[in-house]
């Protein structure tokens, strides 16, 4: 190779050298943002700018390590050092205050609590198997762990609703909700979704179908955001059955955390109730047949949690088709929600 030739070999291999050091130290600046909402540093520092020893003297901390923290919060994009000690929220980190209304601050403390990162060290075993590991590792699903930790089962679904917000704000604009008469979202946790659409559908009544420890804050969002009028609450178990009444079912981010045949029982419960001119509409990310740039990594990481924690995945459009045509649907059409969302609208009909 000429010099030139050499040259741009070695810059790149350069790069990827950053970028592996880079994901090799994620779970470190991860656990960084975790600490840091869990001190409620970003909730301190708000609107103006605060010194590392008069945050470390709020958080009962130590004055060196505070600092310490606070710079490498800092090398993250998540503050701007002002001068020497003295530091302010960068936008990133304003989104880690808990006023706010689109926090993620509950995402993040979620997904960097143990429950969800201590399996994560048994993926080897989940890869070698195709078992999900976290049943081994606390003796009981997912699920099952949320509902003997109530505090625990709160963060999931203020982390969900978090999660979700985003998603919210767009699908209004993007599916004609307004030729159905009532929208029946199971698996709906606290509401987030389902309240927006009823907001910009007036004429449109809904169902929220969850467990009772996934409705126990929906009351209060949908008081929040208007619509508790027309929309009730109802508890039970999509596997058991879901109800009856609704000409539009709505899943959000249920599908993936379910194997095929889980999946699938989902969908056959709905199919038995849902009226012939009715429409399925899931939300989920679609993965492409190959891996490219449409998708986020995220999308990809998030499949291997689904391995790990919940024993889901995400799935492609053959594998949404071949799962809605084994429960009695048909795909009717795939709406693709704009970046950065990885989302689409996924829509069936009973076939």
């Amino acid at each position: 190779m000429d010099s030139g030739e050499t040259e741009g070999t070695r810059a790149a291999t350069q790069r990827a050298r950053g970028e592996l050091v880079r994901i090799v130290f994620g779970h470190l600046a991860s656990q960084a943002l975790a600490t840091a909402v869990r001190f409620g540093v970003m909730d301190l520092i708000g609107e103006g700018e605060r010194t590392a020893a008069g945050l470390a003297r709020e958080c009962a901390a130590d004055e060196r390590a505070m600092l310490r923290l606070l710079r490498a919060l800092t090398a993250l994009d998540m503050l701007v050092e002002d001068e020497p000690g003295v530091f302010s929220l960068s936008a990133g980190g304003a989104l880690l205050r808990t006023d706010r209304p689109d926090s993620v601050a509950s995402f993040v403390r979620m997904f960097t609590d143990p429950a969800m990162w201590r399996a994560w060290e048994h993926l080897d075993d989940s890869v070698r198997t195709g078992r999900t590991a976290f049943d081994r590792v606390f003796g009981r699903d997912f699920f099952a762990h949320l509902k003997d930790d109530p505090e625990l089962s709160a963060l999931f679904n203020a982390s969900m609703s978090q999660g979700s917000r985003a998603t919210a704000d767009l699908v209004p604009g993007h599916y004609d909700f307004a030729r159905f008469q009532t929208v029946v979202d199971v698996g709906g946790g606290d509401g987030t979704v389902i309240a927006a659409i009823l907001r910009a559908n007036p004429s449109l009544r809904g169902v929220l179908f969850d467990t009772s420890e996934g409705l126990a804050q929906a009351e209060a969002t949908l008081r929040e955001h208007g619509v508790a009028d027309r929309c009730a609450l109802e508890p039970g178990d999509f596997f058991a059955a879901v109800p009856g009444g609704g000409d539009l079912y709505l899943l959000k981010s249920v599908i993936h955390d379910w194997d095929d045949d889980l999946a699938a029982t989902i969908l056959r419960h709905i199919r038995r109730v849902i009226p012939d001119r009715g429409r399925l509409l899931i939300m989920e990310p679609v993965l492409p047949d190959t891996v490219t740039s449409v998708l986020p990594a995220a999308m990809y990481l998030s499949d291997l949690n689904m391995l790990v924690n919940l024993g889901g995945r995400e799935r492609t459009h053959a594998d949404f088709h071949d799962l809605c045509q084994s429960a009695g649907f048909t795909l009717t059409r795939r709406l693709p929600l704009p970046p950065p969302l990885a989302f689409s609208l996924i829509e069936a009909a009973p076939a």
